[in-house]
């Protein structure tokens, strides 16, 4: 009888995995709620992340290892990440071959000077844009578009002949006057991130300082500009960077294709490493002069820069493009 009774109140097993294994809390569990994300979710999210992540640190990681090796450990099959010494002579060998420090004032002039009239003139134009009604303004926001979505490969040969009448290839001037024309590098989406952040003022604070006596131009200075700090902010990095990194057009205009100029930046010293190497260091074969990890000092030392300035602004810098609205939110 006590074993029928128990056999009569036992639950079987599929009712049982029914009720704690229902399709709702299956799906709570792989995808969550608005409050929280399911641990399915999260695999996926951390999974991608760690995947991008290793795509874009593994160069800097190879590049920072192979920096301190020496000969012996590159010829070394056993070796791969760890050098058995930090061989930090090869820094040196790379910035005496490179000239760093007379590279690094030519490259930041080359980066600073172009940027700061790249933010002022499209900081003017971007204000115009969003807080001024003309005939034509559809048309010239289209022609905004398509000068930016042109390729660059497009306009080099005639903007090389315009800059050869002129007589400034081969001068920094091929950088700034363009820039402080609003034809500088990229400008076109710096115009853009401006006009999205100036439509975002409140026509209100606007309108308050003309019936206080400000003018059109004082109104920019008092109300636009102060408010417009990480649209600065952001347009200021992202056009030194790549006023930086450009290396193309600095050997084509700045520099001039036929022409003795002093303005050598970095990025092209890299580009021209082997001979300056094997210039400044004659001594014995190339083999044994020009090894694998002189490169990578000579590469880790050129984007130094731009990684100390990332650190240092990490925190505004995400916080301008929060607030900048480029995320297409």
């Amino acid at each position: 009888m006590k074993a029928g009774a128990e056999n009569t109140k036992r639950i079987p097993v599929t009712e049982t995995i029914k009720k704690y294994f229902t399709k709702e809390k299956l799906h709570r569990f792989v995808f969550g709620t608005k409050e929280r994300d399911g641990l399915g979710k999260q695999i996926v999210v951390y999974g991608l992340l760690i995947c991008i992540g290793f795509i874009y640190l593994y160069p800097l990681l190879y590049m920072f290892s192979t920096s301190f090796m020496n000969r012996d450990d590159l010829l070394d099959s056993s070796i791969k990440w760890l050098p058995n010494t930090l061989h930090i002579q090869n820094y040196f060998v790379a910035a005496r071959s490179m000239d760093f420090w007379t590279s690094l004032f030519k490259g930041f002039t080359i980066a600073i000077l172009p940027t700061i009239c790249n933010v002022i003139i499209c900081m003017f134009i971007g204000y115009g844009f969003a807080n001024f009604n003309f005939k034509g303004k559809t048309i010239f926001m289209g022609i905004l578009i398509f000068s930016y979505i042109l390729p660059r490969q497009v306009t080099m040969i005639p903007t090389f002949v315009l800059y050869s009448k002129f007589r400034i290839v081969g001068t920094l001037w091929s950088f700034i006057l363009p820039a402080a024309f609003g034809n500088g590098l990229n400008a076109p989406i710096f115009i853009l991130i401006f006009y999205q952040f100036f439509k975002q003022v409140p026509k209100v604070l606007i309108e308050a300082a003309k019936i206080d006596g400000a003018g059109y131009l004082k109104s920019f200075l008092k109300i636009a500009v102060p408010s417009a700090g990480p649209a600065i902010l952001t347009v200021f990095l992202f056009s030194f960077v790549w006023y930086w990194n450009e290396s193309y057009l600095t050997e084509l205009y700045v520099q001039g294709l036929g022409t003795k100029s002093i303005w050598t930046n970095l990025v092209i010293q890299i580009k021209n490493f082997d001979y300056g190497f094997e210039t400044m260091e004659p001594v014995g074969d190339t083999a044994t002069n020009l090894n694998e990890s002189v490169r990578m000092a000579a590469t880790a030392i050129s984007i130094l820069p731009l990684l100390l300035m990332y650190f240092i602004l990490q925190r505004y810098f995400v916080e301008s493009i929060d607030r900048a609205g480029i995320t297409g939110e």
